[in-house]
């Protein structure tokens, strides 16, 4: 068994080394392009829905995207490492508290909806104003943030005075 596992352990990092994979959970909506032969002729075609189930298994992992298509709902299950994926687009993240969302299946219309997985940008990007203050003083630099802030809060309590007047009429 372990002989197997080493086996498609290698062939799975020759497999990644050429492709980069998206990584994706239950309930995110992805596009899934897959290529396609027809006769001499290759093509790409997409697929686009919910992904509902996510099998984990080495070089036999698998996914399952579903959606509804002229009313009647398609599922097509897709191997994560296959030759034939060309890409997979990551278009919406889903909050689902399952790993594995069947129960849409017998559901249709706003009860068959996923809310968003809001994503919170933590930080600010800080490289221009360091930039900027090793050609400036240091102290020109604190004199000039605390007029912005004097003149910030000046805006804000004439915005405030301007609301009360507002609410009193």
């Amino acid at each position: 068994m372990n002989r197997i596992e080493d086996i498609e352990k290698k062939h799975l990092e020759t497999i990644l080394a050429g492709k980069k994979i998206t990584e994706f959970f239950p309930g995110d909506t992805v596009k899934v392009n897959v290529r396609i032969v027809e006769g001499k002729r290759q093509r790409v075609q997409a697929f686009e829905g919910v992904c509902i189930s996510k099998k984990k298994g080495g070089i036999n992992s698998s996914f399952t995207v579903r959606k509804v298509s002229f009313g009647e709902g398609v599922e097509r299950v897709f191997q994560l490492y296959s030759p034939n994926l060309d890409s997979i687009e990551l278009i919406r993240s889903g909050k689902v508290r399952r790993a594995k969302l069947y129960y849409l299946r017998d559901r249709s219309g706003k009860s068959a909806r996923i809310n968003e997985k809001i994503k919170k940008k933590l930080g600010v990007d800080l490289t221009p104003e360091i930039k900027e203050q090793d050609s400036i003083d240091v102290g020109s630099v604190d004199n000039s943030n605390k007029e912005i802030k004097s003149d910030s809060t000046a805006e804000a309590q004439k915005e405030k005075v301007q609301d009360t007047n507002l609410k009193q009429k």
